[in-house]
């Protein structure tokens, strides 16, 4: 509480209209913005070479780029976790946490964080750059997670997420280089673009039958993920989708599956077999370029309908495709 009341004890500099801080035109190292203010405008700390930011519970949007390039920024200090989960942040350098990467309640730096019951959304970009955080637990009164909310949380290393949860956002977890596993409740029906882009911890991961969509570069960079169990539910796996998932040795694609994007298994230097339904009717782009260890890809339909799959450019290098049991040659890249 010491630094938190020392901080506090600084107001002054602010150009403020109608609960709208306009700019902050101060030089302190610790800056409390006052409790009148509602919204931080746009560009409000462009430049900003304070310390540390103490930002009240009256806050409820803060507009885009309103922290563009405070580099000096190494704290955030806040007194309600429940109302910071309830600011809208209009971008990533909304959040002086894109800077700053250190979050404070009432003085003490968070790592084990627990939302509160009242909370029933985390909004976009709300933890984004938090690099202490270690561990969060999510209440069952939430419902949906924003847009890189966990966005380069590098201390992360485990989360519940609770089934109440049916929408996780593009780029929640991406570059959390830490987190090692993960259950993704039940009831989700779409992992977002980027979702757990270069997660290089991540080994395992649970996807529930209620997904249908795997979205753009949702495990992409995943290093360490050596196997993945695709359900029955997914009809598509979008571009980039595991591309540079290098530890990666097999999959089974199930037959409810019709679409595989560009340059989805794109670098997955270890994929030595794969399996691809019948019902797979376009596979993109690089689909399966630079898999290095991959020679052979079993088809289970017949060579007349591997014939009608629309295939991308170089959608594979060198890997023979064997249809039904029955031999079919792919020596060289089509």
């Amino acid at each position: 509480m010491g630094i938190f009341r020392k901080i506090a004890e600084r107001i002054r500099g602010f150009k403020i209209k109608n609960g709208v801080l306009i700019r902050y035109k101060g030089k302190k190292k610790n800056v409390v913005i006052p409790d009148s203010v509602t919204s931080i405008g746009v560009f409000a700390f462009t430049f900003c070479r304070s310390k540390s930011i103490v930002i009240p519970d009256s806050v409820t949007s803060i507009e885009e780029d309103a922290f563009f390039l405070s580099s000096s920024l190494a704290e955030v200090h806040i007194r309600d976790i429940a109302a910071w989960c309830k600011i809208d942040f209009a971008s990533d350098t909304s959040n002086p946490l894109c800077f700053a990467d250190k979050l404070y309640l009432l003085g003490e730096p968070i790592r084990q964080l627990e939302i509160p019951n009242s909370v029933t959304r985390i909004g976009d970009y709300v933890f984004l750059g938090c690099s202490l955080l270690e561990s969060i637990t999510i209440p069952d009164s939430v419902t949906s997670i924003g847009d890189e909310a966990f966005r380069y949380c590098s201390g992360l290393t485990s989360i519940t997420i609770p089934d109440s949860v049916t929408s996780i956002g593009g780029g929640v977890f991406r570059c959390c280089g830490s987190l090692r596993s993960i259950e993704i409740p039940e009831g989700v029906t779409s992992i977002g673009d980027y979702a757990f882009d270069g997660c290089s911890s991540l080994t395992s991961i649970t996807i529930p039958d209620s997904v249908t969509t795997i979205d753009f570069g949702a495990f992409n960079n995943c290093s360490s993920l050596t196997s993945i169990t695709i359900p029955d539910s997914v009809t598509s796996i979008g571009d980039l989708a595991f591309s540079g998932c290098t530890s990666l040795t097999s999959i089974t694609i199930p037959d409810s599956v019709t679409i595989i994007g560009d340059f989805a298994f794109s670098g997955c230097t270890s994929l030595t077999s794969i399996v691809i339904p019948k019902s797979v009717t376009s596979i993109g782009q690089e689909a399966f370029g630079c898999c290095d260890s991959l020679k052979t890809i079993e088809y289970t339909g017949t060579e007349e309908q591997w014939e009608a799959v629309k295939k991308g450019r170089d959608w594979n290098e060198n890997a023979q495709v064997i249809c039904t049991g029955a031999y079919y040659g792919n020596s060289k890249s089509i």
